[in-house]
């Protein structure tokens, strides 16, 4: 009995400083013989997935890696990002032809540095990144896409995704003019078994085709979400899970008119959401949330603005059927400045998970990005492929005020790294002049950091204009995941060696 309790202790520190992806938290002590409170330790082990960018032979695409410096990391490791699809089968024979030899999209720098490369080319591939040692704890890749024309035109990014067993992606179309996918990669060595379900204004869409899709090992799966279900809806909701192994999930949405960009997951289903960083210039903000439980929800609609919360008039509240998508159009709901939609329960607490589309520009100028709802900073963030010009920070403090430290890297190709702190006032969301490395050539990364008081929430808009389309893409700030909370044995173990 003494061995296996110490056994359990040792196995509990060595998984969650490996995997990084759960988080275990000790029981509070109530004697001298009890366990201590869970301490923080970097991961060991990080996994990244990247969705295959475009099919367009226009589109130009690049990749951007970091990983921040974080305490009482190892002194070695390894990063590598490779094609997801590792294995042909010879058309002739029907058995496989072997691995292909596939250069990779990048070489990962050493902690504190980004690393940039090309992913342009004919049919560029999903990739899957593993990182171990010094380079695991926070490690985030950037993936860009400029497409000069046709559907889903414009400015597109996202963060390469960790693999996860469920997705909510609230805020796809499958109505006329309206191109989505779902990406699915299989980081695994065997293959995952996946579920796609849609979710419409009057619920469950009926389909078979989305049950028990099958995605190879160290492949990826795009998947038309027009062919899942018939007929065509504007605001659907779409959920992925997994029965068997995992996967990565990110929504490809590209629309006719006005432009294209990726949709990353909202955060998991919540009584309370926030959507933070809503362009200053935006032209119209559509609002789309789905209740996953039995129960209806209530929600109270509120803007966190420069100068605090705001309810849009005519907008208030929005009702949201169990099982049902809903959806509202805010039009120009930030007036000019920045703003975080806020959402908060009314008379219930029913979980929703929600997101909003967001258009800039006019006529056939416009262009369109996606911001799910997201889990607050926590203790770091990070993000990567920012420039001197074209990169907008947005902190929000959507309850009590909150001191934030932000540092910008060295430059992928020169620089010196520099920090500013800033104080954001209690329910408000401000555009801040973000720290640019000195002397910076290339691309630099951002960290987020809480300094001191409430929830902090934050994105990252990279904006790029072509033709006088305003591109634009918006990346979400949740918790790094460079640490992970791993329970500490009691430095006394006399007691339990002599029962």
């Amino acid at each position: 009995m003494n061995r296996t309790t110490l056994s359990l202790i040792a196995g509990a520190t060595a998984l969650a400083a490996v995997t990084g992806f759960a988080s275990l938290n000790a029981p509070a002590a109530s004697g001298d013989n009890t366990a201590k409170a869970a301490t923080q330790q970097p991961v060991e082990r990080t996994s990244l997935l990247c969705p295959q960018p475009s099919t367009s032979e226009i589109a130009k695409t690049s990749y951007t890696s970091y990983t921040p410096v974080t305490q009482g990391t190892a002194d070695s490791g390894k990063a590598e990002l490779q094609a997801a699809a590792v294995e042909s089968a010879d058309s002739t024979s029907g058995k496989k032809a072997g691995k292909k030899t596939v250069k990779p999209a990048l070489k990962p720098a050493e902690p504190g540095k980004p690393a940039t490369g090309d992913g342009s080319g004919a049919e560029p591939p999903a990739l899957v990144g593993t990182a171990e040692g010094k380079f695991a704890p926070g490690w985030t890749v950037q993936e860009t896409t400029a497409v000069a024309a046709g559907t889903g035109r414009g400015l597109l990014g996202t963060n390469c995704t960790a693999p996860d067993t469920e997705f909510w992606f609230p805020g796809v179309s499958t109505a006329t003019g309206r191109t989505d996918y779902v990406h699915l990669t299989n980081p695994d060595d065997s293959a995952a078994v996946v579920d796609v379900e849609m979710y419409g204004k009057d619920g469950a869409l009926k389909s078979t085709v989305g049950e028990g899709i099958t995605v190879q090992p160290h492949a990826s799966e795009p998947i038309l979400l027009s062919t899942l279900a018939s007929g065509q809806q504007t605001d659907l909701t779409v959920h992925v899970t997994v029965r068997s192994g995992r996967v990565g999930a990110a929504v490809q949405a590209l629309d006719d008119k006005i432009g294209g960009d990726w949709l990353a997951a909202s955060t998991d289903p919540a009584g309370s959401l926030v959507m933070p960083g809503i362009p200053k210039d935006a032209t119209a903000v559509r609002l789309v949330a789905f209740a996953p439980g039995d129960q209806d929800a209530d929600l109270k609609v509120r803007l966190a603005s420069p100068s605090g919360l705001i309810t849009p008039a005519g907008n208030e509240t929005l009702h949201v059927k169990a099982g049902m998508t809903a959806a509202v159009d805010l039009g120009d709901v930030t007036r000019g400045e920045a703003g975080s939609l806020v959402l908060t329960s009314t008379g219930t607490s029913a979980p929703v998970v929600a997101a909003v589309q967001v258009v800039r520009g006019k006529g056939s100028k416009q262009e369109m990005a996606f911001i799910p709802a997201t889990s607050q900073v926590g203790a770091r963030a990070t993000v990567a492929d920012n420039s001197s010009k074209g990169t907008t920070l947005a902190l929000s403090a959507p309850g009590q005020s909150a001191q934030v430290k932000v540092t910008a890297s060295a430059g992928s190709e020169g620089g010196t790294a520099a920090t500013k702190t800033y104080t954001i006032k209690g329910g408000t969301t401000q555009d801040v002049d973000a720290p640019v490395p000195a002397g910076l050539k290339g691309t630099y990364a951002l960290t987020v950091e809480p300094v001191s008081g409430g929830p902090v929430y934050a994105s990252r808009t990279l904006a790029s204009a072509q033709e006088g389309v305003p591109g634009f893409t918006i990346q979400t700030l949740p918790d790094d995941r460079g640490t992970v909370a791993v329970p500490e044995a009691d430095q006394d173990l006399s007691v339990l060696l002599k029962k």
